[in-house]
């Protein structure tokens, strides 16, 4: 691991330097470790299995079949595309088929796939299949709203913009009424 940190710090070194910087100036000196720290950080989610995550947190309640939503759960990952931060909220819902998770599991599933390099398709689709494995419920539904400043710092620079994905598994693709309803309780959960 130590060596793996010195090349990784090295490597940061020499973007300073492609940038036109001096790695070895007063301000820039420890940049290289505290960038390489930021990373092991915010890629922590590697390290971590979502259906561990949930282990242990499901319970019987064979009487409850309605949506259990979570909404606005906040959620910060990196784009794979640029290394630069996406940002947003997601808003899970699920139907039971006898068992249900503790509520904090979701957001816990959430933060460990963000919690990598991502797109956001691909991160709205690994929540949902992982909630369908998992729990077997009836129906999942996944809704992310995010802001990436790859699109808000370069290229585009479109800083207004949003972009929102879904996956809709089970009766949530299957029965128009109840995706309806899952989008009914989102909008009406706007303030």
């Amino acid at each position: 691991m130590a060596r793996d940190r010195v090349k990784s710090e090295d490597a940061v070194r020499q973007i300073l330097r492609h940038i036109g910087e001096d790695p070895e100036r007063e301000g820039l000196e420890r940049t290289p470790t505290r960038v390489v720290k930021a990373f092991e950080f915010l890629t922590r989610g590697y390290d971590q299995d979502p259906k561990v995550a949930i282990n242990g947190a499901l319970f019987t309640e064979e009487d409850y079949q309605e949506m259990i939503l979570c909404r606005d759960l906040d959620f910060y990952s990196l784009c794979e595309h640029h290394l630069l931060p996406f940002m947003g909220k997601a808003h899970i819902a699920y139907l039971p088929n006898r068992h249900i998770i503790g509520l904090s599991k979701i957001a816990r599933m959430v933060e460990i796939y963000a919690r990598r390099l991502q797109v956001q398709e691909r991160l709205t689709t690994q929540i949902a299949h992982t909630i369908m494995e998992e729990i077997a419920p009836l129906g999942v539904a996944v809704v992310l709203e995010a802001e990436h400043l790859c699109m808000r710092m370069r290229g585009v620079e479109k800083q207004n913009s949003y972009v929102t994905t879904s996956a809709m598994l089970g009766r949530f693709r299957t029965h128009v009424e109840t995706r309806q309803e899952f989008m009914n309780l989102l909008r009406n959960g706007k303030g």
